[in-house]
């Protein structure tokens, strides 16, 4: 069983930084992709980064330039630094765990951009 947990998102105004964590549980994460995504109020949820074990990574246009996810395969870890945040960054960020036919989610975390 996987447990995805997320940290680090709160209220920053904009241009301002945050950095989100996911800790994960289970044997399995140094082999899968892990991702970020985010669900903004009445929008579907939509990927915003992902990285493979190897450290490959790919990235919303949106925010090419501005984030930047990393894992850390030791500590069963996947982070997200956001910079030059904007206010259409809002949204509920959720931290993805990709396994043979199955996702698992962590519960969220809320990142609120003020203008």
């Amino acid at each position: 069983q996987v447990q995805l947990v997320e940290s680090g998102g709160g209220l920053v105004q904009a241009g301002g930084s945050l950095r989100l964590s996911c800790a994960a549980s289970g044997i399995g994460f140094s082999i899968n992709v892990m991702g970020w995504y985010r669900q903004a109020p009445g929008k579907q949820r939509e990927l915003v980064a992902a990285i493979t074990p190897v450290g490959s990574t790919n990235y919303a246009d949106s925010v090419k330039g501005r984030f930047t996810i990393s894992r850390d395969n030791a500590k069963n870890t996947v982070y997200l630094q956001m910079n030059s945040l904007k206010s259409e960054d809002t949204a509920v960020y959720y931290c993805n765990e990709k396994v043979p036919g199955y996702d698992y989610w962590g519960q969220g975390t809320q990142v609120t951009v003020s203008s």
